[in-house]
């Protein structure tokens, strides 16, 4: 178990993030966190702001009540602001917003309303700060993950292989694509800590084939490693089969019918993680109220998975999987990007 105590390194990784998202002296930043948040976080994120100049100021509000079937994981999009229109306004008027809510909100519906009048928002993710201190970004690490997004945006369709038996088609045309390298120094901006990969959503109808996770591939929303194989059938982006005897199929099937929602068995994005710094097997290392299991989404070749909401199809649902898959071939339009979980060369 880590001690959760205030350390100056821990401020210094704070810092370092600050200033590559360009916090000037003097420049009002929003810290946004909820009654659950991670205390810790949120106190080293006041005192790296401090230490650069910045004019913090705290928006708190109180975790929501539970109104899901089943514990809700990693989903990035929080309910917090639910219906909080103060509190949003106070965040729209900030240079830049420090998101420290449990779940984040990347798909937050309040997220557009946050940006409206240039607020750069960066999500710092619900991990120990032990996990955050070694994944730092640098300068630079945005150059790899630029050429990666232009070249999905350019690209008509991804294939995904494995050994294990994945054989997935992805249909690019017109899926909105994003990449995210640790920081935002821009006007409505949005980044997550940790990062590095490049992720894709595609417009419906546009995912089918057969998914293969192998025992060893994680399932992020049970913070798990799978013991035994699991193969999803996917047509038109739907799950309409969970093959596998073992307890990882089991979990899933259940987690999946749990909501109620053919929603929830729908494709949310898709893409590959380019943070050579990030490690596969960090999720071991880790109790699990100390990961969020960012590190896993981010790590080096993985393919990245993730079902549940979509807007860009049209979906919204509060069920959700995260589920990097090692090993796989990724191409677009026939040009390699990963080979066998491993980065092509001219993208490390």
């Amino acid at each position: 178990m880590l001690a959760d105590r205030i350390e100056a390194k821990w401020i210094d990784a704070f810092a370092r993030v600050f200033a590559l998202c360009k916090v000037t002296e003097g420049e009002t930043v929003a810290l946004l966190s909820e009654t659950q948040s991670r205390v810790l976080n949120v106190r080293l994120a006041e005192l790296a702001l401090q230490r650069l100049g910045a004019r913090p100021f705290h928006v708190v509000v109180p975790t929501p009540p539970q109104d899901a079937p089943v514990p809700v994981r990693s989903t990035g999009a929080s309910a917090a602001l639910g219906g909080q229109a103060a509190a949003i306004q106070a965040l729209r008027a900030s240079g830049l917003v420090v998101d420290l809510t449990v779940e984040g909100l990347l798909h937050a519906p309040e997220l557009p309303q946050v940006l409206a009048d240039g607020a750069r928002l960066l999500m710092v993710s619900n991990e120990h700060p032990d996990a955050l201190e070694r994944l730092v970004p640098a300068a630079g690490d945005d150059r790899p993950v630029k050429d990666a997004v232009r070249r999905v945006r350019g690209a008509a369709a991804m294939t995904v292989t494995s050994a294990a038996g994945t054989d997935l088609t992805v249909d690019l045309r017109e899926a909105s694509t994003v990449g995210v390298w640790g920081w935002c120094d821009r006007p409505r901006t949005v980044a997550h800590w940790p990062a590095g990969l490049v992720v894709s959503f595609p417009r419906a109808g546009s995912v089918n084939g057969r998914l293969v996770l192998d025992a060893g591939d994680a399932n992020l929303t049970f913070k798990r490693y799978l013991d035994s194989p699991v193969t999803l059938t996917l047509v038109d982006d739907y799950v309409t089969a969970i093959d596998g005897t073992g307890t990882d199929a089991e979990l899933m099937r259940r987690y999946f019918a749990a909501w109620g929602d053919r929603e929830a068995y729908a494709t949310s994005h898709v893409g590959f993680g380019m943070n050579r710094r990030a490690r596969y097997e960090a999720l071991a290392m880790y109790d699990r109220r100390d990961t969020n299991g960012t590190e896993l989404r981010a790590y080096a070749g993985n393919f990245l998975y993730s079902t549940g909401a979509n807007e860009f199809a049209g979906r919204f649902t509060k069920g959700h999987f995260d589920l990097p898959v090692r090993g796989c071939t990724i191409a677009l339009d026939g040009v390699p990007v990963v080979v066998d979980g491993e980065l092509a060369e001219d993208l490390r």
